[in-house]
């Protein structure tokens, strides 16, 4: 683990992902079903530049070991994080969605998803998911979170991920103030990210299946398209961090109640 680079981790993930942009600046069509460019493919960037320094620090092994934690269920002790990762970022956007109505910005009706079509999408962006925590969590985060503390090292690592973000978001056609609000989510949910990681054992299989269900939440239901608004998301998100935080503690985001061990 002290052999770790998350600099060198973070450099080999943008250059890695150079191609893929470019290929997003070229393509004259959107081949993917959901409403993103096709640059979000370097979604498999983390995992392989966390394999290729594993690989160079460690060896084959540990390789053959990073992988495995895509399905590390066993670290689960409780499993309720099992349940708080596949439900919390949906119910907190179908509050986020009530709020709004409320509020009266226009909406399309919230409607029953096609059961089918939802489920072959979460087995496309699990996989994506992959690509990404194995890098994220597998790799970077246990040796930033030692120096730092976890509120710090998922502040940092999620920076980094917003930044990281910045072409696939201009590809979309996106406005300026939409990727302001879209990088303050982003550093939210990777604080919300370590928060199950850290309660669930260290699990890359909850760190997924959150970031799974995230995006499930903003691109489809309870939002879809253009109605999801990444500022009321980035409010949701932000109460939701201040209250773990303060509950969870900031050094561990794992002791509930200011250092009381569940």
């Amino acid at each position: 683990m002290r052999q770790r680079s998350p600099w060198l981790f973070f450099l080999l993930v943008f250059i890695l992902s150079i191609p893929f942009w470019v290929l997003g600046a070229i393509a004259t069509s959107q081949p993917l079903p959901i409403n993103v460019p096709i640059s979000a493919l370097m979604a498999v960037c983390p995992m392989i530049a966390a394999s290729v320094l594993v690989y160079r620090e460690t060896g084959w092994e540990d390789v053959k070991k990073l992988f495995k934690r895509c399905l590390d269920v066993g670290r689960v002790k409780s499993k309720i994080w099992i349940l708080v990762a596949f439900t919390f970022m949906p119910l907190l956007l179908l509050m986020q969605y009530g709020v709004m109505r409320w509020l009266g910005v226009p909406l399309p009706s919230l409607g029953v998803p096609d059961m089918t079509a939802l489920v072959s999408l979460f087995v496309v962006i699990f996989i994506l998911g992959i690509g990404e925590e194995l890098g994220w969590m597998g790799y970077a985060a246990e040796p930033m979170q030692e120096r730092w503390g976890a509120l710090i090292a998922a502040i940092m690592i999620g920076v980094v991920w917003g930044v990281w973000h910045t072409v696939p978001f201009l590809q979309n056609n996106v406005t300026p103030t939409w990727i302001f609000w879209q990088y303050a989510n982003t550093i939210g949910l990777r604080v919300l990210i370590f928060w199950v990681y850290n309660n669930a054992g260290k699990s890359v299989f909850v760190a997924i299946l959150f970031h799974t269900m995230s995006n499930i939440a903003e691109l489809v239901w309870p939002f879809s398209g253009d109605s999801y608004d990444p500022f009321f998301n980035t409010i949701f998100v932000t109460v939701a961090v201040v209250i773990v935080t303060i509950l969870w503690g900031p050094k561990t985001l794992a002791h509930f109640r200011l250092g009381r061990e569940r």
